[in-house]
């Protein structure tokens, strides 16, 4: 059944969203979310609305239970996993113990989510929809740093680690933590229209479309790829001489190996191109030199091994979905 958008002004009942929350949840998981539906309320009924948009609630364990967040801040579940009922969009949290959220959980979420409209996961909440069973032939994302782990753990699922955010079919997924607050303007925007969860995302001093993907936040780029295998010495010397014109005559001599049979081992045990890995290795030491010093872009793009200034911009943004000159905005250190 496809569900129409209701507008604000015939709204009869409010949409409940529930958040199912766990010992070692991530409390901004928990209540960034929340706060964007709560918000948006208070818009609405001061621009004459008769009836909140929404009704908020965490489910835990028990009602009136203790949720012990991963700070140690605790929180008073409104309801059980078990006796939540009218739900119209279901939310899990995540946090470090995501991994480890009770088995009790996971099956309440495999017996519920066929019964509410979406539900959607926060950060590392991935994981425990992953779970339930889920997110099977999907495509999903998570926070970064879970990625690999995820698409290990579920070779069946379809990892989109650069995502801020992900809709597929009814099940919606988000990246690290504020990524949950993407996410729940987005919600808000299916909806209730665009007017309503922008003017929730300037009260809130957000983006409300965050530029660039999460990628951006990660400056360890190379952390996926596999060093222990027979080219992990011809992987270290590319990292130390990027600055060069590496040629793949030349790496495939450096390997001993033929130019064939080093570009097949290449791709087998770092998942990618010889000219692929090098662009990431200079972007990666590009990264540093916009947060730390003031070295023209120009500059940076010829002390990283880039062609020109134009070729270095073209793979930033390829790489980040922003410009060298916006990442620098937002991450340098204030060095001079």
């Amino acid at each position: 059944m496809k569900h129409q958008r209701r507008t604000t002004d015939d709204i009869n009942v409010p949409r409940l969203v529930t958040m199912a929350a766990y010992n070692g949840a991530e409390i901004l998981d928990i209540t960034g979310p929340l706060d964007v539906f709560v918000i948006a309320n208070a818009i609405h009924l001061e621009k004459g609305g008769q009836k909140p948009l929404y009704r908020v609630e965490i489910a835990g364990e028990a009602k009136d239970a203790v949720v012990v967040t991963s700070s140690g801040i605790r929180l008073l579940a409104d309801t059980s996993w078990s006796d939540c009922s009218g739900t119209d969009t279901l939310l899990v949290a995540g946090g470090p113990a995501a991994e480890q959220a009770p088995e009790e959980l996971v099956n309440w979420l495999r017996r519920t989510a066929p019964t509410v409209r979406r539900v959607g996961s926060i950060c590392t909440g991935t994981f425990i929809l992953a779970r339930a069973g889920l997110l099977e032939g999907r495509r999903v994302t998570t926070h970064w740093l879970g990625a690999d782990l995820l698409r290990r753990l579920y070779p069946h699922i379809d990892v989109h680690e650069d995502a801020i955010h992900i809709k597929d079919g009814s099940v919606y997924t988000s990246a690290g933590v504020t990524a949950g607050i993407d996410l729940a303007l987005a919600l808000l925007e299916e909806d209730f229209g665009r007017v309503l969860a922008l003017n929730v995302a300037r009260l809130m001093v957000l983006y409300f479309k965050r530029p660039g993907g999460q990628s951006q936040f990660s400056t360890d780029l190379l952390a996926q790829f596999h060093e222990g295998g027979s080219l992990a010495p011809t992987i270290q010397w590319i990292r130390n001489n990027y600055r060069r014109n590496l040629s793949n005559e030349a790496l495939a001599e450096h390997a001993s190996m033929s130019l064939r049979n080093f570009a097949r081992v290449f791709k087998r045990e770092t998942g990618t191109t010889p000219a692929h890995f090098i662009e990431r290795v200079r972007l990666e030491a590009a990264v540093k030199f916009l947060e730390e010093t003031c070295h023209a872009l120009e500059a940076i793009a010829r002390e990283c091994g880039f062609q020109s200034g134009e070729h270095f911009r073209l793979a930033f943004v390829r790489y980040f979905r922003i410009t060298p000159g916006q990442y620098r905005d937002r991450f340098r250190s204030g060095a001079e």
